[in-house]
């Protein structure tokens, strides 16, 4: 690893070739310093990333690439979408989306190591993918960025270069849950028992469900993310004291940073573990709970797509609710408001028109009751799932389910 400055590194990239695949730290780990010194130094190239931000780089000649898109790359019309489960994102960069270069971002050194902190999800199968091919590995070391453990160490020679950084990461503070994601959250929480382990997704609904958990005992957290509702989790005293925490990125306040750092009861791992549905089935007492766009009388669910356009992925809830259902006393909830008020209009609907993200799940949760689904016929699914629609809708969805014969 040779440590460069800034004008150094902008030498080293304009002789990278001819649009190359750059792979990047996602979500709040955007490496801001590399991807300007990138764009200052290549004239076209392709960026992938999951669930990128607000504020990349964006003109003529920068491609985007994502198999879970975030704001920065929503709606763009360069936008190439990869569909993909992110436990299988590593085999797309081994086999069809072969990386030229990975640019990290990663905590300070540490006797031989750094640390890729907040976000390891996907990036050591791109590290090893582009090592093979005899890419670039580069690395912005921030002291900002906490240090943690398992997969997100990185030894020195497995880095090309490092540029040194200050700057400060992205964050967001804890909202409290109100309205219907309260309600949700409550439903949901009281289905939970001592012992269980929790894998929570992205958003109000999920968070709604820890703040109602902080008197559950022994609760254990293997997950894809998450977030300050699983720090409130810890100082309540309801998890485990055995067992570390498994998770592959997160994101959340600067008090949850600084509560990461070197804090070994936090095992941050490889999107191909925490994401094997294997692994997960093996979790006690498995509870997966999920957000969706819509659902239909099918029970499947849709949380990627808006009127036909992608809006984010499959993610991590397919790994997820597949190893739920296969767990000794697991769980899978699929939770959403059950009326959509900007558009007016039902979030259960007879049958999807947009793609379906999945299927089969234990319950669909609303706030206005919670749906019995695995384990019941059709017919008993479909008049279970009405029942916790919008009371506005119910009557046209039995007209919709009985053309159907569903009922």
């Amino acid at each position: 690893m040779r440590v460069i400055n800034y004008e150094q590194l902008k030498q080293i990239l304009s002789g990278v070739g001819e649009n190359p695949r750059v792979v990047a730290s996602g979500n709040f780990a955007t490496p801001t310093v590399l991807l300007n010194a990138l764009d200052e130094s290549v004239e076209t190239y392709r960026l992938n990333m999951l669930g990128a931000q607000v504020g990349i780089p964006n003109r003529e000649g920068v491609e985007y690439e994502s198999a879970f898109v975030g704001p920065g790359m929503r709606r763009h019309e360069r936008l190439n979408y990869v569909p993909s489960r992110l436990s299988l994102v590593p085999i797309l960069f081994r086999d069809h989306f072969w990386p030229n270069i990975v640019l990290l971002h990663t905590s300070a050194p540490r006797h031989d190591t750094v640390s890729l902190g907040i976000e390891v999800n996907v990036l050591p199968a791109a590290i090893e993918a582009v090592r093979e091919r005899g890419g670039l590995v580069i690395a912005q070391a921030n002291k900002n960025m906490p240090y943690t453990y398992g997969d997100a160490q990185i030894y020195e020679h497995e880095i090309d270069y490092l540029i040194e950084v200050d700057e400060q990461l992205l964050s967001k503070e804890p909202t409290p849950a109100v309205g219907d994601a309260k309600e949700i959250g409550d439903r949901i929480a009281a289905m939970v028992t001592d012992g269980s382990t929790m894998q929570l997704g992205i958003g109000g609904i999920p968070d709604a469900v820890l703040a109602g958990l902080l008197k559950r005992k022994n609760l254990r957290v293997w997950t894809e993310m998450f977030s300050d509702g699983v720090l409130d989790l810890h100082k309540a005293g309801a998890l485990d004291p055995e067992l570390p925490l498994t998770a592959s990125f997160l994101f959340g306040s600067t008090e949850l940073y600084e509560w990461l750092h070197l804090n070994r009861s936090v095992r941050m791992l490889r999107t191909e573990k925490t994401n094997d549905p294997g692994q997960i089935s093996r979790q006690a007492k498995m509870t997966s709970i999920n957000a969706a766009l819509e659902v239909d009388l099918y029970d499947q669910a849709n949380a990627s797509y808006v009127r036909g356009e992608i809006y984010s992925g499959f993610g991590g809830s397919t790994d997820f609710i597949v190893g739920a259902l296969h767990s000794r006393g697991g769980q899978s909830f699929m939770a959403l408001p059950s009326w959509h008020p900007k558009a007016n209009k039902s979030a259960i609907v007879p049958h999807l028109t947009d793609n379906v993200t999945s299927f089969q799940h234990s319950y669909v949760a609303t706030e206005q009751g919670l749906a019995a689904c695995f384990g019941h016929t059709q017919k008993q699914q479909a008049e279970n799932i009405i029942a916790v629609a919008h009371p506005d809708a119910r009557a046209e969805l039995v007209d919709a389910a009985k053309r159907m014969g569903l009922i």
